[in-house]
Formats: C-alpha cells, sequence, structure tokens
C-alpha cells in the first residue's frame, strides 16, 4: 500500500500545527516568553565576522523580529539551519571561511573519459587546488550497460562520454595516487544498473591499495538508484524486481560495513533533464525516495540504520522554482522521515549532491552557456546543497575539455571563495517574502503529484502504467514548444540571434589504439583468471538462486570476473528486463 497519501497527509497536518503555533505565541503570554527567551539565546549565540571592507557581519541571519508568533514561524516552520524542519539547510554551518580553506569544499566535480588512466589524469588536473579529495566519475555506454569493452559491436563506445571500466585492475588504475581512506576523501560513481558489480569492484580495488580493513574508511556514494531509470533514462539490465533486490542487499551490506558510504543516491537529475518540469522532478525524485525506504523496511532493515545512508542528487536549472527546490525537499523529506517513518534526527536530514542543467546549454554562441551555469550555481548554492558540480560550457559539443571543465571549477571557486556572499554569513537569504511564497506554491504542487500517483497505486504501480514517463515527455513536449513559439527566451538560439556561424571546438574522443588496448587488458585479465572464474561465477549464481545476499558474494567474484561475465551470469538466473508498453 503506498505511504504517498499519507506523507502529503503529514505535511499538510505539520503546516497546521505550525500556523496553531504561531497563533499560540499571539495569544498565550506563558509560551510567547518562553519563545523570547530562546530568541534571545539564539542571538546571543551567534558570531561576528568582519568583511575585508571592513563591514561587521553576523555568521547566522536570523530575521530582525521579537514578535512571539513571527518567532514561532520561523522556527518550526523554516528551522534554523541545520535544525528540523531543515528549510535553511542541513548543517548549522556550511560554506563560510571558504577563504580560510577551512572544511571541505562543497565542488565535486564529474569526469569521465578514455580508459581509467585518462580518467585518473583528469581527476588530478581538476582536484589540483582541492584541499580534500572529491571524486565524480562518469563511464562510458558499454559499462553503464554491463558489458564487457570485447563485447561484439561496442569497440566504437569504448571510453567514449565516460571511463570505460571492465575490471577491478580498471578500478585501480581509475584511483591510483589518490588516498580514499583520508577522511575528507570521497568518490562519487554515476553508475546504476550494474552498480553492485561496479561498487565490489571498488571495494575490492580499495582492499589491494589499503588492505582489507580500509572498508569501513570508504567514503562516498554511488547512484543506483532503479527507480529513476525506468522512469526517465533506460539504463536498466535486470527486471524491476531483481533490480530492487540487488539494491538492498547492496544496501544491506553496506550500511554496517561501510559506514561511511551512502549506497543510493536518489536522483532527480536524469528526469529534469527527460524533460521534467521542477515540481515533477522534485515530486518523482522525493517518492523514490520514500518508496526505497518502504522496501528497505519490508525486508525488516532499521530506518534509523539505513535512512541516514540515503543521499539525493538534484538538476538545477534557470526556472524560478530552483530558487527553493532543494529547500522544499528538505522539508519535506524530514517531516516525512519523522511523522510516517518513525526515523530519528540522523535519518531526517536529506543530503543533496546538485548538477547545472545540462539541457539548458546549447552550441548557439556557446560562450553564453557559461553564465547560464554560473546562475545556475548561484540558486544550487542559495538552496545550500552540500555538494555540487558545474558542467562545462563546451559540452553541447563534446565529452569537457579540459580547458572548459576548469572553467566551471573556478566558477564555483568565485563564487564560494572570491565572492563575499556565502563565505561570511549563514542564511543570507533564507526566509525572504518572495522565497517563502514560491516555497509553498512548490511544496504544493509536489504534493498534488503525490496524491495523483496514491489514487495509481504508489510509485511502482504508477510506473507500470508509465504514469512517470508520459508525465517527463508532456513537459518535454511543453518545453521544446515553449522554445518554438519563442514564450521561452533562450539567448542566442531564438533571442537576440547573432550571424555567428557554430564555432570549430576541438573533440575530446577515445582514439581506436586506445580502444584496442582496453580490449587486449580485458583479455588478458580473463586469461589469468580463467581456471577460477567458472567456479567464482558458479558461486554467485548459487547465492542469487538460494536468496542470499547477492552483494556479499559479488566482493569476492570481481576479483577473478569480468563487468560482462558477471552481467550475464546474473541474467542468466533473473534474466533481462523487457520495457513496458
Amino acid at each position: 500500500m503506498s505511504q504517498l497519501g499519507k506523507i502529503s497527509d503529514s505535511v499538510d497536518t505539520y503546516n497546521a500545527f505550525v500556523r496553531a503555533e504561531v497563533q499560540r505565541a499571539r495569544t498565550d503570554a506563558a509560551y510567547a516568553a518562553d519563545l523570547r527567551a530562546r530568541w534571545e539565546k539564539i542571538r546571543a549565540s551567534v558570531d561576528h565576522t568582519t568583511s575585508p571592507t571592513g563591514t561587521k557581519i553576523p555568521r547566522l541571519a536570523l530575521p530582525d523580529t521579537d514578535e512571539p508568533g513571527a518567532i514561532a514561524d520561523y522556527l518550526l516552520g523554516q528551522g534554523l539551519p541545520g535544525s528540523f524542519p531543515y528549510a535553511n539547510a542541513a548543517y548549522r554551518e556550511m560554506y563560510l571561511d571558504r577563504d580560510s580553506a577551512t572544511g571541505e569544499e562543497p565542488m565535486r566535480l564529474f569526469a569521465g573519459l578514455g580508459l581509467a588512466e585518462d580518467t585518473n589524469a583528469r581527476f588530478k588536473y581538476l582536484s589540483r587546488n582541492q584541499k580534500s579529495i572529491r571524486l565524480s566519475t562518469a563511464f562510458d555506454g558499454p559499462t553503464l550497460y554491463g558489458l564487457d569493452s570485447d563485447h561484439e559491436g561496442v569497440l566504437g563506445k569504448v571510453g567514449e562520454g565516460g571511463v570505460a571500466i571492465d575490471t577491478v585492475e580498471d578500478m585501480q588504475r581509475l584511483f591510483a595516487g589518490f588516498d580514499l581512506t583520508r577522511k575528507d576523501a570521497s568518490v562519487s560513481m554515476t553508475m546504476n544498473a550494474p552498480a553492485p558489480i561496479i561498487l565490489a569492484m571498488f571495494i575490492a580495488a580499495a582492499k589491494r591499495r589499503f588492505g582489507a580493513d580500509c572498508v569501513p574508511n570508504l567514503r562516498g556514494t554511488i547512484q543506483a538508484d532503479m527507480l529513476k531509470e525506468v522512469q526517465a533514462q533506460n539504463e536498466v539490465i535486470f527486471p524491476i524486481d531483481a533490480s530492487l533486490r540487488f539494491l538492498g542487499d547492496m544496501m544491506e551490506w553496506c550500511v554496517p560495513n561501510m559506514p561511511r558510504w551512502y549506497p543510493v543516491s536518489i536522483s532527480g537529475y536524469h528526469i529534469a533533464e527527460a524533460g521534467a518540469t521542477p515540481v515533477q522532478q522534485a515530486a518523482f525524485t522525493l517518492s523514490n525516495g520514500f518508496t526505497y525506504v518502504e522496501l528497505l523496511k519490508q525486508r525488516g532493515a532499521d530506518v534509523n540504520a539505513f535512512g541516514p545512508r540515503l543521499s539525493f542528487f538534484l538538476d538545477c536549472g534557470l526556472d524560478v522554482e530552483y530558487l527553493v527546490l532543494g529547500r522544499v525537499c528538505r522539508r519535506i523529506w524530514a517531516i516525512a522521515m519523522r511523522d510516517v517513518f518513525g526515523a530519528d534526527a540522523k535519518a531526517q536530514i536529506l543530503k543533496l549532491h546538485t548538477q547545472t542543467s545540462g539541457r539548458s546549454l546549447i552550441a548557439a554562441e556557446f560562450q553564453n552557456n557559461l553564465t547560464r551555469t554560473a546562475v545556475e550555481l548561484m540558486l544550487a548554492y542559495m538552496n545550500y546543497t552540500n555538494s555540487c558540480h558545474s558542467n562545462s560550457a563546451d559540452e553541447p559539443f563534446t565529452t569537457p575539455t579540459e580547458k572548459y571543465a576548469l572553467l566551471a571549477s573556478h566558477g564555483q571557486s568565485i563564487i564560494l571563495e572570491e565572492s563575499g556572499v556565502f563565505r561570511h554569513m549563514m542564511n543570507m537569504f533564507g526566509g525572504a517574502p518572495g522565497l517563502l511564497a514560491l516555497e509553498r506554491q512548490v511544496e504544493k504542487g509536489i504534493l498534488d503529484v503525490f496524491r495523483e500517483m496514491d489514487t495509481l497505486g504508489g510509485v511502482i504501480a504508477a510506473m507500470e502504467q508509465r504514469y512517470q514517463r508520459s508525465k517527463i515527455q508532456e513537459a518535454g513536449h511543453a518545453y521544446e514548444k515553449q522554445i518554438y513559439a519563442h514564450q521561452r527566451p533562450i539567448i542566442g538560439l531564438n533571442k537576440y540571434v547573432s550571424e555567428e556561424a557554430h564555432p570549430n571546438v576541438p573533440l575530446a574522443r577515445t582514439p581506436p589504439k586506445k580502444q584496442r588496448l582496453q580490449v587486449e587488458r580485458l583479455k588478458a585479465f580473463k586469461k589469468k583468471h580463467a581456471k577460477k572464474a567458472p567456479d567464482a561465477l558458479q558461486k554467485l549464481e548459487n547465492v542469487t538462486r538460494n536468496g542470499g545476499n547477492v552483494f556479499g558474494e559479488l566482493v569476492n567474484t570481481v576479483e577473478v570476473c569480468s563487468l560482462g561475465q558477471i552481467t550475464a551470469c546474473l541474467t542468466g538466473v533473473v534474466g533481462k528486463f523487457r520495457p513496458m508498453v
């Protein structure tokens, strides 16, 4: 039975509670006095800093009021940064003091091209100015579909648009030179259907470099969001039930064994890039997250153990709703996790990664993409995203070249370090009348979608009726129509168009010689492990058929088997995904 209707009701109930408390604060003298005393204490706890030009600034912005109703509305309706319902931020302080380079950078740049050593070199190039290690990996098409580089017909795709990973040895090359056990090291991998296999390779590669006891120190996330894949992106290998089982196995293994790892990154990015509106992106992403919570609870998992290990990933475009999307999502998630699922404080906090919109970038006068991305970065940071990737201006043409990838990186540094917008004061913008009005409308829109899906039987039942996919397609079609009708201005495309020809942008491609090298390495790996691989695959098949934890066995299998060999073994047991018509 779907919980979406109950979740919507819980948010409405909480909003009614806030309104009642505001009224009470204005009529109950004792309550008003308590609120004022608490407010004074909060104010007194705020430190001050001084801007480079000599202006004294509080490190936390608070509403300038002593009116008890306004105090109650702020504390209960939005919450202090780091306090329920977390509208303002997941933590009390974020981004402050970037000039003194304290704390971890929120910047995490997505990279992947060629072979493992090529992406490793790009990681080193992009992170050379970073204090902490924050790496985000894009994989090539064959890897995303669980295919080996020697699979028939894929050679030309090897290393294109992402890195080719076939074996644990590739994984070792990918992160060579980075100390992944450091406290400030964090690795993200955009991988879905074969996510358990790729994460098992990551673990095996780390154990080879840092020893068997390194696993609890590994930190980061892998996307592994199969609901999103079915709804929006299509990189699906196994049937839905099997995909969700493999994900559940991976999460159950990771929660106790990798306490710093987020084994799923519930992703709205690809939903938005496929055409969804900001409200649809948030509604589908949050509802997918709640579905994972339901599925894990049905397996007997403790919400307070796995809840803090869930993370989220949203797109940030230029539409006005993006001003508040992260704020609204954090608030809905916190209320529902507390009031519907009984989660504790740690499990109520929505941790968010944001990526600027790829769909907003265009080829015409492509240098304008630098401005588009800069604006989107501002919106993302106004939502206090926990981490952020900025797209490169040349992405309409190619996998990002070094020049534009570095400019994308510097865009974040200029906002966070060179400008004073975020480094002196927390919550500079939260509570503005326009933001609050927008938040209320976006929240209502999300809850309306929840209720509609609830009438269809919930997320999976709606998915089987192609609800999410058809809504995304309708929204994408409307977006394109607005552009062609000049209702949605795109500078350089349908407004202020110049006569300049498209520039000759150099393309980042993987040479055929390197693609053949990847195949040769793969064949050498298979030959080296030819005697052990059949037994390893048989053990994996047995665990899969007998209902054991598949991920626990994969950690062993990847030592001697390739990605394609393992995918073939698993599809032999559970079958292949068949798209719903």
